[in-house]
């Protein structure tokens, strides 16, 4: 049976992944799991997230199959108890899958991937359940079937692209309460295992970034390329006691919410990789914020370094018109939060006034020509000049603590960065 779960959480509490963390260990008495459990990241851009907009998914393998009915009494009351029902964003979904069929797979593999990348609506997730006969439980708006459909449709499909967390939980009685990690010893588990662990530290800004600052109950999060890497980075972390943890494979930190497209093509609330050229100098705006124009066969978008980037703006800041970019992020209000850019090629050359005894010339007024203040010479035209530019061709990303759950860093990444 492949269970899903999603949107139990609330923004003062509850967490959806210390949820299922509590009913794995319930379940234990009635069979192993298959595979590790799944942490979904759904669309980071949709407005009824709670926080990471996080689904999760089990498959479990009976020991005895006549236990089906009450493996599904015992999710239904683990959520029921633990759900924060009162928020009004809480809407929980559960999904059994217990017989796959090829339509079913067909089906779920393209919703599966439209809940990260895409906007959907209830009545799609409802239409997939009924069509397959899939049991379910939806509360509320029913709004967590979603999430909870597209977790289960990656159990059963896989993922392209996966990255491990190791996500430990704090003691309930220190729900609330600020937590207590021994930052050199974070630094320390950062050293032993990066590149195959990463965003525990942001070395640039001097942070710890793998603890959660609100009142929930994950302790910590530690992110790599293996169980290995993360249970070794978690062995070298002090800390107050740990209640629990779990071991999640996940599409975290693989790039699965952007999508290739044409400027032209952008829809709101999603996200992409587009290409373009620098169209205007780069204008800071209040707040610290950068914004840079780009275009693509007439279309332009303005793309966005916002403050919380800290050091990625000095990239942004640098750039030029004629420079050909790459970028990558999520579009609202018709603008692209940056979470990377690739510079394709610099713009070297600038137009500027001719050099004469040794200064430059003034300009007579519009298309009037320039004139030399020392010994009146005039120049029609302006020239064109090779210029030196601070930045050079290539990747570059926005710091660890400024990045979103889905975003890839470019220490996963290999022939890319060629």
């Amino acid at each position: 049976m492949i269970i899903g779960l999603d949107d139990t959480d609330s923004r003062d509490g509850m967490c959806t992944t210390y949820l299922m963390a509590v009913l794995i260990s319930k379940l234990i008495p009635y069979g192993k799991l298959k595979d590790y459990p799944l942490l979904i990241r759904l669309n980071p851009n949709i407005k009824y997230k709670t926080r990471g907009n996080a689904a999760l998914a089990i498959d479990i393998e009976f020991n005895d199959r006549n236990d089906s009915e009450k493996v599904k009494e015992l999710v239904i009351d683990t959520v029921e108890r633990m759900a924060v029902f009162s928020e009004e964003n809480t809407n929980p979904g559960i999904v059994f899958i217990e017989n796959s069929t090829q339509s079913m797979t067909n089906d779920l593999s393209v919703f599966s991937m439209r809940a990260v990348q895409d906007v959907l609506e209830i009545r799609e997730a409802k239409e997939i359940l009924s069509r397959h006969d899939i049991a379910h439980k939806g509360y509320k708006n029913e709004r967590g079937l979603i999430g909870a459909l597209a977790a289960a449709g990656f159990a059963l499909c896989g993922l392209p692209d996966y990255t491990y967390e190791l996500i430990a939980y704090r003691e309930q009685k220190s729900w609330g309460s600020l937590r207590e990690i021994d930052p050199g010893s974070v630094f320390a588990a950062d050293a032993a295992t990066h590149p195959d662990t990463w965003d525990t530290v942001d070395i640039e800004n001097e942070r710890i970034v793998f603890a959660p600052h609100s009142p929930d109950p994950i302790l910590f999060g530690i992110r790599g390329n293996s169980e290995e890497a993360v249970r070794r980075a978690f062995s070298l972390i002090r800390s107050e006691p740990v209640e629990r943890h779990v071991v999640f494979k996940t599409n975290q930190n693989t790039d699965m919410h952007l999508i290739r497209a044409k400027i032209q093509e952008v829809k709101e609330d999603r996200s992409y990789i587009l290409e373009g050229v620098v169209i205007k100098p780069p204008k800071t705006i209040t707040g610290g914020h950068i914004i840079v124009e780009i275009s693509e066969n007439g279309t332009s978008i303005e793309c966005a370094a916002f403050e919380p980037t800290k050091g990625f703006r000095r990239i942004i800041r640098e750039l030029r018109a004629g420079d050909e970019v790459k970028v990558f992020g999520s579009v609202k209000d018709r603008t692209l939060n940056l979470e990377k850019i690739r510079i394709d090629r610099l713009n070297m050359q600038e137009l500027r006034n001719p050099v004469c005894c040794d200064k430059r010339m003034k300009s007579m007024g519009k298309e009037q020509g320039y004139r030399c203040g020392k010994c009146g010479s005039i120049r029609k035209e302006q020239v064109i000049e090779t210029i030196q530019r601070n930045i050079l061709p290539g990747f570059y990303e926005v710091p660890p603590c400024a990045r979103r759950h889905l975003s890839k860093p470019l220490v996963r990444f290999s022939k890319e960065l060629n």
